[in-house]
C-alpha cells in the first residue's frame, strides 16, 4: 500500500474482489523472552479452539439480536465488532449477546486513521484518545481485547520513528488497559512495519507487560512469509487470530482453503504453541448459506481435514 487506508475499506476492496471470482529487518538474535517460550511438541488429536465471526460479515438487514442468533445458528461461538463509543449502544450489544449466548469477544479498533506513529502530536493524541475509547468499549461489551495497528511507516515516518514513537504511546495507554483489564493486541498488517516474526516478538517483549500481546493474521503474511513460521516464533504471545487466505499467483485474498495457506501446517503450529482462543473469520459478508459455508470451512481447518 502506498499510503495508509481505512482497514474496512481495504478489506472490502480486496476481499470482495477475491470472493467475487472465487467465492523491519529480521533480528540477528531472538530475545531472551523468546528463547524461554520454545513451543512444546505438537499435540495429537482434537484441537480445542473457538471460532468467531466479524460483525460486518453478518447481514445488516437483521436486528442486532437476530444477527447474534444467526452467528450462533451457523456455528460460531463469538463475534468481533468495531468500537462503539456510546455506552448505551455498547450495553445493547452486551445484553443481546448475553441473551443469545454468544459473546462479543474482541474489538477491532485498527488505527490507520490516526497512527500512534504520526509525526503530528495532535494526530498522536487523537489516536490515543480513540484507543482509550476502544478499551472502554471492550469493558462495556465484555470483550477481553482490542486489535491495534501500532504504527504506519510512510515517506515521512521512518521505520525507526514508527518503532520508538508507537512504543512510547502504547506505554502511555497501558494504565487504561490495566484499568479495564483489556489486552492491547498488536496485529501485523500491510503497514510496512514489523516485517518479521522475530522483530514482532521483540517489539512486544520490550513492553514487559502481560496486557500487550499479539493478534495474528494468517493471511496477511502469506505474500512474503509462511504463517506457520510466524506462529511458532510468536508462540504464547498470540492471543487472537484472524482467518484469511491469500493466493500468491495473483496477489489476492481468497476464500478459506482456496489460497496458498498450508492449513494443516498452520493447525500443527497452533497446536504446538498451545493456542486455544478465538479464530476470527475476516472475510466479505453474506447470507445464511454463505455463512454456513464459511463456518464449515473453519470446521475443516480445525479438524485438520
Amino acid at each position: 500500500m502506498s499510503q495508509p487506508i481505512d482497514r474496512r475499506a481495504f478489506l472490502n476492496q480486496s476481499l470482495q474482489t477475491a470472493l467475487a471470482v472465487g467465492a523491519g529487518t529480521a533480528l540477528a538474535q531472538v530475545s531472551e523472552a523468546e528463547s524461554k517460550s520454545t513451543p512444546a511438541p505438537a499435540q495429537q488429536g482434537e484441537w480445542r479452539v473457538k471460532k468467531s465471526v466479524m460483525w460486518a460479515m453478518l447481514p445488516e438487514k437483521l436486528s442486532m439480536e437476530d444477527r447474534f442468533k444467526l452467528a450462533k445458528d451457523v456455528g460460531f461461538a463469538g463475534v468481533e465488532i468495531d468500537p462503539v463509543h456510546d455506552e448505551g449502544k455498547a450495553l445493547e450489544f452486551r445484553r443481546a449477546s448475553e441473551k443469545v449466548g454468544i459473546p462479543v469477544q474482541s474489538i477491532i479498533y485498527g488505527g490507520w486513521h490516526a497512527p500512534l506513529s504520526d509525526p503530528d502530536p495532535k494526530v498522536q493524541e487523537f489516536g490515543m484518545e480513540d484507543v482509550k475509547k476502544a478499551l472502554q468499549c471492550a469493558k462495556w461489551v465484555g470483550a477481553d481485547n482490542i486489535l491495534l495497528v501500532p504504527a504506519v511507516v510512510t515517506p515521512k515516518v521512518s521505520y525507526r520513528e514508527a518503532y520508538t514513537r508507537s512504543q512510547a504511546n502504547i506505554r502511555k495507554l497501558i494504565p487504561t488497559a490495566e484499568k479495564h483489564n483489556v489486552l492491547i493486541l498488536v496485529e501485523e498488517v500491510w503497514n510496512k512495519f514489523l516485517l518479521s516474526p522475530l522483530e514482532m516478538a521483540r517489539y512486544i517483549d520490550e513492553f514487559k507487560h502481560p496486557l500487550v500481546q499479539s493478534y495474528f493474521d494468517i493471511g496477511n503474511v502469506v505474500l512474503f512469509a509462511y504463517p506457520e513460521d510466524w506462529i511458532r516464533t510468536l508462540g504464547k504471545r498470540i492471543r487472537k487470530v484472524h482467518m484469511k487466505d491469500f493466493k500468491r499467483g495473483n496477489n489476492q485474498f481468497v476464500n478459506l482453503r482456496e489460497g496458498d495457506v498450508d492449513w494443516k501446517e498452520v493447525r500443527k503450529a497452533f497446536m504446538e504453541v498451545g493456542f486455544s482462543s478465538f479464530m476470527n473469520t475476516e472475510l466479505g459478508g453474506g447470507d445464511e448459506t454463505y455463512l454456513r459455508d464459511i463456518s464449515s470451512r473453519v470446521d475443516k481447518i480445525i479438524a485438520g481435514v
